[in-house]
């Protein structure tokens, strides 16, 4: 391993720069890694640009209960006093109008989170996860950009559901940009954090439909179609996996698909079950195609005598027999702001690094223009406004954090790095 080959002590800057795309062709997109070219993409007045943060801060509290993750850092690299300075200094520089923050342990939150980030110009929404867990997911964005329109925070945890016994949460947000003189869009934005447990794909899965849902109930607008949509999040899923390919493709069949296969995050399936048809029960209230939906009893016509219990029984398990299938829709196109992997090597791009693993779970996901997704499946069911992707600070290999002696360090204080995107929305 590299990390054997560093002093304990190593300390060293890494660096990101802004990969810039420009669609004037669709069949290349043409990416430019020297930070000072600006885009060369069409402008008009007929815009309204935003850029987005979606970032694990990394909650106190997880750190020291998973000490093991971080033998590789020096100790006073890992206490909050810190840190914290280290973060808010990432924030400062990037300077995005849209922050989606997950791990913010409450207490942090209240006492320094949120006052540094008002007093940088952000009006902050939070949702901490149920039970006793100490953090959540925060979702700011700049007043000079956005005016609030609605806060819908979504709990996971359900307690007349046994499948939903974890307490982990999602936020979404409608925002409507701040325009002069120009008809007033608007953009959702989602932030979750899912869990973490490799083996329970079950849960990951209906976790996301949820938020899914959520996500539709949000978006959807009076002629039928969505408003664009930005979801961030750490999904604690690989690219490729079943989950993240639901997530890009619009559908997913799991018939015969082993709960640890879900996420893509251990590659031995042995001994696991298969997912069951359906993976949540029908009184969760959400659909095959992620929406939520009205509980309907069958209808029965009326007969001169009443029918008999039974008589009902058979009818309810008709209704729900039909209902049965292992596919799994939803209706956004969206795209990944990354690609995952570096084109000219193929290795992978990570999010993620510490003593146990390097990997990508953290993800922007947006909804694509329309001719952007034109050829990808399910396109046909994309009512979705679209969002140009403008540039996209660059990620790294795991060779490259560990030569900083991996995360956190000196100078980045989470486990996670940032991901950071611009978006055009043509008005």
């Amino acid at each position: 391993m590299l990390r054997a080959l560093l002093e304990p002590g190593h300390t060293g800057t890494i660096q990101r720069h802004w990969e810039y795309i420009c669609n004037h062709n669709k069949d290349k997109t043409k990416i430019l890694g020297d930070k000072n070219v600006d885009p060369k993409c069409e402008d008009s007045d007929n815009k309204f640009d935003f850029s987005v943060m979606s970032y694990n801060i990394l909650s106190q509290d997880l750190l020291e209960d998973n000490s093991h993750l971080y033998r590789h850092c020096r100790r006073p690299v890992l206490h909050w006093s810190f840190r914290f300075p280290n973060i808010l200094k990432e924030i400062k520089h990037f300077d995005a109008d849209v922050l989606c923050l997950q791990e913010v342990q409450e207490d942090h939150y209240g006492a320094e989170i949120r006052p540094s980030l008002e007093s940088l110009g952000y009006h902050c929404e939070y949702k901490m996860r149920t039970g006793r867990k100490p953090d959540g997911c925060a979702i700011c964005f700049k007043h000079s950009k956005f005016s609030l329109l609605s806060v819908n925070p979504v709990e996971f945890y359900r307690r007349d559901v046994p499948l939903l016994d974890r307490d982990n949460v999602g936020l979404v947000l409608l925002l409507q940009p701040k325009i002069p003189n120009a008809a007033s869009p608007v953009i959702c934005v989602a932030n979750t954090h899912l869990l973490y447990n490799p083996r329970r794909g079950d849960i990951k899965l209906t976790q996301l439909a949820m938020l899914l849902a959520e996500i539709s109930s949000v978006a959807h607008q009076k002629d039928g179609s969505f408003c664009p949509i930005v979801m961030c999040g750490d999904f604690n899923s690989v690219p490729g996996s079943p989950l993240y390919s639901f997530i890009k493709e619009g559908k997913l069949n799991y018939e015969g698909l082993a709960i640890g296969k879900v996420s893509g995050q251990e590659q031995s399936s042995r001994g696991q079950r298969i997912l069951s048809i359906p993976i949540w029960p029908p009184n969760l209230g959400i659909s095959q195609n992620c929406v939520y939906e009205v509980q309907q009893l069958p209808k029965v016509e009326k007969t001169d005598s009443d029918l008999t219990q039974t008589e009902l029984d058979k009818t309810e398990v008709l209704v729900t027999a039909e209902k049965l299938s292992s596919n799994l829709r939803h209706h956004f196109s969206l795209s990944s702001v990354y690609s995952h992997y570096f084109p000219d090597t193929g290795i992978p791009e990570v999010t993620t690094c510490h003593s146990r693993s390097a990997i990508t779970v953290d993800y922007i996901f947006y909804s694509a223009e329309k001719e952007d997704v034109a050829r990808q499946p399910g396109a046909e069911v994309a009512l979705v406004g679209g969002l140009k992707l403008l540039a996209r600070l660059s990620l790294l290999t795991e060779q490259d954090l560990w030569t900083v002696n991996g995360l956190p360090n000196e100078n980045n204080s989470s486990d996670h790095l940032p991901l950071l995107a611009k978006f055009r929305l043509e008005l």
